[in-house]
Parts: C-alpha cells; sequence; structure tokens
C-alpha cells in the first residue's frame, strides 16, 4: 500500500548467491609436468539478511528497487587455494516487518528489534576442487565439483508499526490533535477527512515513563472487509498493547457518536479476534461544542461500566493529562508487545536423489529430476574416473532397476539430461 508516499507493503525478489566451481588443476614444474592435483574449492555463495533498523520509517525505497542479489562465491585456485567467498546481502527493514514467502503467504521471520539480523536465504556451497577427490587408487582424478546454484524467490514484506497505544475512531474526530498534545510528534492536521494517511509515531511521557503511540489512519464502515483503506490500516494496531477509542462527541458532522462508537467496535472484531480483546479506553473529543452534553450523558449511560470514559477539548489540550495518566497505569499491568511467531516453513530444495523416467516419442527412456540437474553439472563425458562416478551414482540411486522394471533391455536407449547411450 502507497499513500501520500507511504509503503507499507511491497513485493521484491531475494537470491543468494551460487557456489563457487571447482578448480580442476595440477601441479606443474620445469621438467615436471605432472605432479598431482592441486585445484582448490569454491566459494561459498553470500547469504541474505534482513536488518531491522529504527531509522528506516517504511518500505518506500522497495518500490525503486526490486530484485535483491548476494554476491557469488569465486572459483577455486590452484596450488589448494580456496576462492573467495560470495558478499553476504544486508537488506535493512523497519522494526516491525513480517517477512512472508509471496507464493505461500507463510511467514518467514518477523523481523523485530533494532540492529537484529535474520537470515532468510543460505548462499549454495562451493563445489570441491579435484584434490579433494584424490584416494590411494586414483592419483590423479582429471574432474572437479560444479558449486551449488540457488534460485531466486518472490517475498513479500509487510510492515506492522510497534507501538504500545493505538488511537482508533472515525476520521476527523481529533485523533492527530490529540497525539500532538500527548507526545513530541507534529502530525499534519486540518479540518478534512483522511488527513493522515500513514501512521504517525510519537513518544508520550508520563513523569519517568515513556510509551509509544500510534495515530492510526480514521477507520470507515467496511473496513475488516478492505473498505476504503481497512486492511492496510488496520495491520497497524494488531500490536498494539492496548487501545484509545477517540470519538467526536459532538455530532457536528450530523453522524450519532454511538452509532460511530459501534461500527469501529464492529470492524476491530470482524478484523481480527485479538483487537476486539485489546483493552480500551474512550476518549470523548470536542466536548466544548455546543450541544456536546446531551451526547455525553447518553455515551456515559450506555458505556461508562465498561469503559473507562474521559472528556478532551483536545485543541485546547483541557482531559489529556489525565487520559495520559490513565494510559500509563494500566500499561503497567500489560504484558509487553510480542514478535509474531514465524511459520513452519522453508523454501524448498532441489532433491538431488530424485528422478523420473519416461519414453519419448522415439521409444528412448529419458531420466529427467534433480539427480540428472546434479550429475550434468558434476559429469566430465571425457574422463573415466567422473563417468564411473556417473555410473555408480545411477545404479545407487536405483535408476538402472527402475529402468529394467519398465521393460528397458539392452541396446535400447537411455537419455540422461545431454547423454544419450545404449542400456548395457
Amino acid at each position: 500500500m502507497a499513500a501520500g508516499g507511504f509503503t507499507d507493503r511491497v513485493k521484491i525478489t531475494i537470491k543468494a548467491g551460487n557456489g563457487g566451481d571447482g578448480m580442476n588443476s595440477f601441479k606443474a614444474f620445469k621438467g615436471k609436468p605432472a605432479c598431482g592435483p592441486d585445484g582448490g574449492d569454491g566459494g561459498d555463495g553470500g547469504s541474505v539478511y534482513f536488518v531491522g533498523d529504527k531509522d528506516t520509517g517504511d518500505l518506500l525505497s522497495f518500490r525503486f528497487v526490486s530484485k535483491y542479489f548476494a554476491g557469488n562465491g569465486e572459483r577455486g585456485g590452484t596450488n589448494q587455494c580456496s576462492g573467495k567467498r560470495g558478499a553476504d546481502l544486508r537488506i535493512k527493514v523497519p522494526c516491525g516487518t513480517l517477512v512472508r514467502d509471496a507464493e505461500s503467504g507463510k511467514i518467514l521471520c518477523d523481523v523485530y528489534e533494532d540492529g537484529e539480523e535474520i537470515c532468510v536465504l543460505k548462499g549454495g556451497r562451493g563445489g570441491k576442487g579435484n584434490v579433494r577427490f584424490a584416494t590411494a587408487r586414483r592419483h590423479a582424478p582429471d574432474f572437479a565439483q560444479k558449486g551449488v546454484l540457488t534460485r531466486a524467490r518472490d517475498i513479500v514484506l509487510e510492515m506492522k508499526v510497534i507501538a504500545d497505544v493505538g488511537l482508533v475512531g472515525f476520521p476527523n474526530v481529533g485523533k492527530s490533535t490529540l497525539l500532538s498534545k500527548i507526545s513530541a510528534a507534529r502530525p499534519k492536521i486540518a479540518d478534512y477527512h483522511f488527513t493522515t494517511l500513514s501512521p504517525n509515531l510519537g513518544v508520550a511521557r508520563f513523569y519517568d515513563e515513556s510509551f509509544v503511540v500510534a495515530d492510526i489512519p480514521g477507520l470507515i464502515e467496511g473496513a475488516a472487509q478492505g473498505a476504503g483503506l481497512g486492511h492496510d490500516f488496520l495491520r497497524h494496531i494488531e500490536r498494539t498493547r492496548m487501545l484509545v477509542h477517540v470519538v467526536d462527541i459532538s455530532g457536528v458532522e450530523g453522524r450519532d457518536p454511538l452509532r460511530d462508537f459501534e461500527i469501529i467496535n464492529g470492524e476491530l472484531g470482524s478484523y481480527s479476534e485479538k483487537l476486539a480483546a485489546l483493552p480500551m479506553l474512550v476518549a470523548l473529543n470536542k466536548c466544548d461544542v455546543f450541544g456536546a452534553e446531551e451526547n455525553i450523558a447518553r455515551f456515559k449511560k450506555k458505556y461508562a461500566k465498561k469503559y473507562p470514559v474521559f472528556l478532551l477539548r483536545a485543541v485546547r489540550g483541557e482531559g489529556a493529562q489525565e487520559l495520559l495518566q490513565a494510559i500509563a497505569e494500566l500499561l503497567r499491568t500489560l504484558p509487553p508487545a510480542e514478535r509474531i511467531p514465524a511459520d513452519e516453513f522453508l523454501f524448498e530444495e532441489t532433491d538431488n536423489t530424485q528422478f523420473e523416467i519416461f519414453r519419448d516419442e522415439n521409444g528412448a527412456y529419458v531420466i529427467v529430476g534433480g539427480l540428472v540437474d546434479m550429475l550434468c553439472r558434476n559429469v566430465v563425458l571425457n574422463n573415466p574416473d567422473s563417468m564411473a562416478y556417473f555410473q555408480r551414482v545411477l545404479k545407487l540411486r536405483g535408476v538402472f532397476k527402475s529402468l529394467e522394471e519398465m521393460g528397458c533391455r539392452a541396446g535400447d536407449t537411455v537419455i540422461v539430461g545431454d547423454v544419450e547411450f545404449e542400456y548395457v
């Protein structure tokens, strides 16, 4: 959502770095052309981290840059030198940002605290150099392992404001004015609907105590079903520990204050049972307007036993100190805000043991799958040792057995990636 320059939900693409390939090389000195393998390992790819940053206000920057790739690992070198590791990517996001998988909607993590780093994608593993494949029986392996390739992933960043107190109510009831009176925040204030198009935060102080207050943009009827910008605004009060419901008790705009109060409470309950269960104080604003006394009496008669009610003249600041004291006293009894737990979700990785067999239009047996992709990257066709490894893997993974069960006989054509051979 982007409104008035404020962005609190974006979709981006991230990718960890590929692993570097192992080196296939041999030592050589003058007069001694072959002195054994000395190929080094490839470097691991860089990982992707999300970092909480209290100085980042929203997700606006992600609207202009949507692809974030970590560095690839470098190829291994001669003389058993390992390749350089790929550079990690650290992406700064506002504290309170949820990271979701775009496809499933599952929560990967909640970047909650300033400075915390959470790894979302790990870099690909670097391939082994040919020196790693030397054995007592194989003195000169003429092949090396490829690095692991990584996949790009689409994710959604969703910002949820971290505040102790959420100010809710219809548009133009005086929430921004109240915030300016109880904190150092200076939100834009004017006498028209939807002055606030993004949550305003302010730090309120009551003697030696301080707490964060969020002025949530005005809600309307149907907000829980997405009317107006309902869903985008409601998500920002999911973390709050308590609510202050601001009501325009004057009724000067022709609406019934009691009906307004019921509508907003209904929207909170429709959106989330957790929101409806939050402790709530009620601030009746614009009490100094002519005709407000009758509405105050009606409201107190109906709701005073269920909710603590405070009378405000927010423009002059009257009643704000009493409300501030009540907020501080209530917060002392409430548990601290908690981070949203991540779902048990891991990005699906390629299974290097999986394979499938089908017959093409020419009757050849075609083998596909993660096992084939791995073999195609690591097998050197003109090297006897590498081809022996190729045959051994196919046998150990049950490929030959599956071929025979499908009716493959000697002389039939078998295709594995780019390799085509007769079955023996």
